[in-house]
């Protein structure tokens, strides 16, 4: 790892690209910077400064519709309109699940409008993750896109909505023209919204920066997902710290975003770049390798929105003479592994790559300003890294009942210090908050939101990410509770016991989900492909094992704590012969047992998940 160490000479050929555009910067600072809550800076402010300087470029793209920032701004206020009507106050939440659609941004900007929050459901979920995930934050309506009516009447009867008129519908087609017949029990949002004035409503209380703007969901580390708000600073912090410090956006840019919106990452960094250089955002609904290209060119997109999952898939695709052939210079995400960063740079002549650490939840976030390579970047929010547990979230206290920083470095659990300037707005349950924070720390008073990620410093206060600890890990993009995952196992009847888990596959980012488990004895032969089957039905696929391990017990320590470690070290391995594994391959519609045949296969990457 010491050829990413960040030298002096480094950083001294990083300086003067940067000096060049000091006016953005200068203005950059102003927004990231920002800190009283009471200012009426929000998302509204953002976007109403684009439809005044730009009123007829792009906002949005997306198939063959373009919608420009004046007509996004005037549809945005239809809906805030529409939502203050039906007796929508600031403060209140609305429930949102669509795919990446414009709707899905003017829903949200015209929520934003009139203070009320949208709650940001993941569109992988359905049943009881679901309905815990709306009742969550007790949302007065819930919108829901035709493409996923199915997974919303699912829950219907267990969710709680405060309005006469609860369920709102959007064709799936361009609904700002085409309105589309709404199903028994929803009201036609689209065609309600057509009846209200383009113009921005009237409100008797102004919406300000501390106020919430949108809830994200994490997984966690206590078992059904968490709901964390985010305020409108968040998207204030984005527009200046992404869009303007790292990016440099500018209206002719076009940032194609592939990665979901209800998405932190999506949603707050790569819209709110967007919106710092008034440019335009591409969607498309789903990754999808082998288009990824034809639609850079057909956008003529600059920039575009990743995790590390999305390059190795680039990365994968056959070489050709047209890996050049596009306008994009810069990309922004994160989980861009050291390993695959150069070469993902020159093969696709990618410029800038503007890599940074944040969580939905979090008070602290990186981003690589200066465009060093292999690193997340640094951070002007206090934080420390400190020597933890191995295998686990917790931090060791010395003798004195103080944290201990660890050496330059040396990988290290990351705390962000909790002050008013950087404040952590944590979750809407008020237990899980305080679980994230660790108090007296260093000093008697002092508090620190625990990230529970292991980074370490390679020079110039520059972090690089190591790994996610604890009781969550991350596979394709997304971050999985092992409770969860274990909770929903339980309720299957087919074990006794078990114990889910992430393992590192060869030539994958992220850690591939696994359950080591014990099957009821009266169940007669463990059936594998049953329990898949349960698990589809419950769980998002991403959130499924990838590897099951069927065992006749799970070791444990002295107090009755399972050998998590020394588990997920043999990941899905043959080396207890006693066991049987199994793996989920790609395409494969049950799971397959595991042979030192396939296992050479999968660790020479010949397998690709």
């Amino acid at each position: 790892m010491s050829q990413d160490i960040i030298s002096t000479r480094d950083m001294m050929r990083s300086i003067p690209p940067v000096l060049g555009r000091f006016p953005s910067i200068a203005r950059g600072l102003y927004y990231y910077l920002a800190k009283d809550n009471e200012k009426d800076l929000n998302l509204n402010k953002l976007i109403a400064r684009n439809t005044r300087k730009y009123p007829n470029r792009p906002a949005i793209l997306c198939d063959d519709l373009t919608v420009t920032w004046q007509e996004f701004d005037a549809w945005s206020n239809r809906i805030a309109h529409y939502l203050k009507n039906q007796g929508l106050v600031k403060g209140d939440a609305i429930a949102v699940m669509l795919e990446n659609r414009p709707e899905l941004l003017a829903v949200v900007a015209g929520a934003a409008k009139i203070g009320v929050a949208c709650a940001m459901l993941n569109t992988s979920q359905k049943g009881k993750v679901l309905a815990h995930s709306i009742n969550l934050i007790e949302p007065k309506m819930f919108v829901v896109g035709e493409e996923l009516v199915e997974q919303a009447e699912g829950v219907r009867s267990d969710i709680k909505l405060a309005h006469d008129n609860p369920m709102l519908y959007l064709a799936d087609t361009n609904t700002r023209n085409i309105f589309g017949d709404a199903p028994e029990g929803y009201t036609n949002l689209a065609l309600e919204v057509s009846k209200f004035p383009s113009t921005l409503p009237e409100l008797n209380q102004p919406v300000l920066m501390g106020d919430t703007a949108v809830y994200l969901y994490t997984s966690g580390t206590t078992g059904l997902p968490k709901a964390a708000p985010g305020s409108h600073r968040k998207f204030v912090r984005a527009y200046g710290g992404f869009g303007m410090l790292s990016l440099n956006m500018k209206p002719e840019d076009v940032l194609y975003c592939t990665l979901p919106l209800y998405h932190g990452t999506a949603l707050l960094v790569c819209w709110g770049s967007v919106l710092a250089g008034g440019s335009a955002i591409a969607l498309r609904r789903k990754f999808s390798a082998r288009a990824f290209w034809d639609d850079v060119r057909k956008y003529k997109a600059t920039t575009f929105g990743y995790v590390g999952e999305l390059c190795r898939y680039l990365l994968n695709q056959p070489a050709s003479a047209q890996d050049r052939n596009h306008p994009l210079t810069k990309m922004i995400g994160n989980g861009l592994r050291p390993s695959i960063w150069k070469e993902f740079k020159e093969r696709f002549g990618i410029e800038t790559v503007a890599e940074l650490y944040a969580s939905s939840e979090g008070n602290i976030g990186f981003s690589n300003f200066f465009n060093m390579d292999n690193t997340v970047g640094f951070s002007t929010a206090p934080y420390r890294l400190v020597k933890f547990h191995d295998g686990t979230r917790d931090p060791i206290r010395n003798e004195k009942g103080f944290l201990e920083e660890v050496e330059k470095g040396e990988p290290g659990l990351l705390l962000g210090e909790i002050t008013k300037k950087w404040a952590f707005e944590g979750y809407t349950q008020k237990e899980a908050t305080e679980k994230s924070i660790l108090r007296d720390g260093f000093k008697k008073g002092d508090s620190w939101f625990n990230t529970g990620d292991v980074l370490r410093e390679i020079g110039f206060r520059h972090l690089q990410f190591v790994d996610r600890m604890g009781d969550t890990y991350r596979w394709k993009g997304e971050n999985v509770s092992t409770n969860e995952v274990e909770n929903i196992i339980d309720g299957s009847g087919m074990v006794e016991e078990a114990i889910v888990y992430g393992v590192e596959i060869p030539h994958t980012n992220g850690k591939a989900g696994m359950v080591t488990l014990v099957p009821q004895k009266t169940s007669g032969d463990f059936d594998a492909d049953k329990l898949l089957a349960y698990l589809q039905e419950n769980l998002p696929a991403y959130a499924v094992p990838v590897f099951i391990r069927v065992t006749q017990a799970i070791e444990k320590t002295g107090t009755f704590k399972y050998r998590k470690v020394d588990i997920q070290k043999l990941g899905y391995s043959l080396d207890r012969p006693d066991d049987e594994v199994y793996v989920w391959l790609p395409k494969a519609s049950g799971y397959t047992k595991v042979t030192p045949e396939l296992i050479a296969d999968i660790d020479a990457g010949d397998v690709r998940f």
